[in-house]
């Protein structure tokens, strides 16, 4: 592993949706989340991160310090044994387990091996608490829930499937076809907000989050729905991510003046109206990402601050 971290980074990711279902709510029948007052779609930050998740495991892993810690299927207290196997392997009793050692040396070092061996602790952080104790750390980078930037319109759209699941089902009602339903987004541009923090990182307390993890995450971020495909999710795609990296650990500038230098326009007929005109305009519903424009203010920045078009 590299170092960690040196410098603070903010970020803006956008993403599209066409025909799918970017993040279904449970709560809701699984229909696109939305926010009822505003009718524009929501994508969580744990959605997020389970694509980052998955995409670092088919990527990286084989390879050492990149197991994932909230995988599929995982039982995090039999993660958490695999640090105390390697740190602390006379330690067998579950009592003995449940409480980190009171030698802080040791609850630190348990600590420290489970971001040195799982990539979403070291970079999201955990509460490692449960049952079996490897203490708790702050990950140094964390996703906001991505927003549409304009109000999406959810469907719901009727399927047939021509087999029966039974064979009393195929006797009993002779036509064995069965209705079903899917919800889709015709299509939604979404915004996130990310931050990654040096101090985070750095430090007996840090996850040691480094300069080799950070360019896993920027690659993640630019692949992961190709490998998230699926007849609910449609085509999803990154469209953008631009990247404040700052000068120094604790940052140069507040993150919120930053992210008000990217806006998104609408675009039509080849003329582009600030997003939210659609009554002043009267233009047609998006259908794809060639309907918007990113514009990214680069005038006048604070001192320290550079640019990323990733």
């Amino acid at each position: 592993m590299t170092n960690p971290i040196a410098n603070r980074y903010d970020f803006v990711f956008y993403f599209d949706v066409a025909n799918g279902n970017p993040n279904g709510d449970p709560d809701a029948g699984n229909m696109p989340r939305v926010d009822p007052e505003t009718n524009c779609g929501l994508v969580s930050d744990v959605c997020l991160k389970r694509k980052v998740r998955n995409y670092v495991a088919l990527a990286k892993g084989e390879e050492a310090g990149h197991e994932i810690y909230v995988g599929e299927r995982a039982i995090l207290n039999l993660q958490h044994k695999k640090a105390w196997d390697a740190v602390l392997p006379e330690v067998t009793k579950a009592e003995e387990l449940k409480k980190l050692p009171k030698d802080e040396s040791k609850a630190r070092e348990l600590t420290a091996w489970m971001c040195a061996n799982f990539f979403d602790v070291r970079t999201f952080g955990a509460v490692m608490s449960t049952g079996v104790n490897c203490g708790q750390v702050r990950g140094p980078v964390q996703f906001t829930f991505a927003r549409s930037v304009e109000p999406i319109s959810p469907l719901e759209i009727s399927i047939t499937r021509m087999a029966a699941t039974t064979e009393k089902d195929a006797e009993e009602k002779g036509d064995i076809r069965t209705m079903g339903r899917k919800h889709i987004v015709p299509y939604g541009l979404y915004r996130a907000h990310g931050f990654i923090s040096a101090p985070l990182a750095q430090g007996t307390k840090g996850t040691g989050f480094s300069d080799h993890d950070l360019a896993l995450l920027w690659e993640a971020l630019g692949n992961m729905f190709d490998h998230d495909r699926s007849a609910a999710r449609g085509e999803m795609a990154k469209r953008r991510l631009v990247v404040f990296k700052h000068d120094c650990r604790l940052g140069n500038a507040p993150a919120h003046t930053l992210f008000d230098r990217v806006t998104c326009n609408r675009v039509c007929n080849g003329e582009a109206y600030p997003v939210g005109d659609q009554r002043t305009h009267n233009y047609p519903p998006a259908r794809a990402f060639t309907d918007y424009e990113i514009v990214v203010d680069k005038d006048n920045l604070p001192p320290g601050i550079e640019i990323l078009d990733l």
